[in-house]
């Protein structure tokens, strides 16, 4: 099921930008034993993951949830300690974990690969290392010659403008927002393309329910009930930009 309320525009190429974690990938625990052991092998601490609302948060903003959680001071020397050993954690666990592409994506990601006047990249909350990680278990990583990651900010809210800007510099020409689309499974995803004047497509991949992406208002809301889901309503949604036929 696919719903749309957005104004369209004509103008080529589109650019969708997608999201990682629930969107592209269910990280199945990767990630947060990633995290768990992280606290451990850096600050000799125990964490309850439980007792963190880090869905959709930048790898950054979680590290300092994580330190403020724990009572540890918060100093960008101890948050690049953290990241750090996270990431040595994450290259560990990625290959032995349960972690999977979310069904029907990998049709769909390649059916934008040969689309013509559509190009793709990454918006995410996740280190730039995190991503190429997590994504090149699936030999995906290679799709998205540009993108935005915690590197740049810890507010995820300011991503948007550096993925537009490397998406610009791909393409070697400027970029309206109206020709953006960014993908996301959480309202955090919908928030960060909306600050930027980006259409945006909230998929129910991952923990949140449809009526909680509804609130967040998103251009697109798609049950993702069955696998062909997505590529359904990326079809639906370029064919209402004009891209062509689809």
């Amino acid at each position: 099921m696919i719903m749309n309320t957005c104004g369209m525009s004509d103008e080529k190429p589109i650019v969708i930008l997608w999201d990682i974690d629930g969107t592209l990938v269910t990280v199945d625990g990767a990630g947060e034993e990633a995290l768990v052991s992280a606290m451990r092998s850096a600050f000799g601490l125990e964490v309850d993951l439980s007792k963190i609302d880090y869905s959709g948060r930048t790898d950054r903003r979680i590290a300092e949830m994580l330190h403020i959680s724990a009572g540890i001071p918060l100093t960008p020397s101890s948050v690049q300690l953290f990241l750090k050993h996270y990431l040595e954690h994450l290259e560990s666990e990625t290959p032995r974990s349960a972690m999977r592409l979310v069904p029907g994506i990998a049709d769909t990601l390649a059916w934008i690969e040969n689309t013509r006047g559509v190009e793709q990249g990454l918006l995410t909350g996740n280190l730039r290392s995190g991503a190429q990680i997590k994504l090149s278990r699936f030999g995906i990583w290679d799709l998205f010659p540009f993108g935005a990651f915690s590197d740049f900010s810890v507010e995820r809210n300011e991503l948007g403008p550096h993925a537009l800007e490397q998406a610009s510099q791909y393409l070697g020409m400027e970029l309206d927002p109206g020709q953006v689309i960014v993908v996301g499974d959480t309202p955090h995803d919908v928030a960060c393309g909306k600050v930027f004047g980006a259409l945006t497509m909230a998929v129910s991949t991952g923990k949140y329910s449809l009526d909680q992406l509804a609130a967040s208002n998103p251009d697109f809301l798609v049950d993702a009930a069955t696998p062909q889901a997505i590529h359904e309503a990326v079809q639906y949604a370029l064919n209402r930009l004009s891209i062509g036929s689809l």
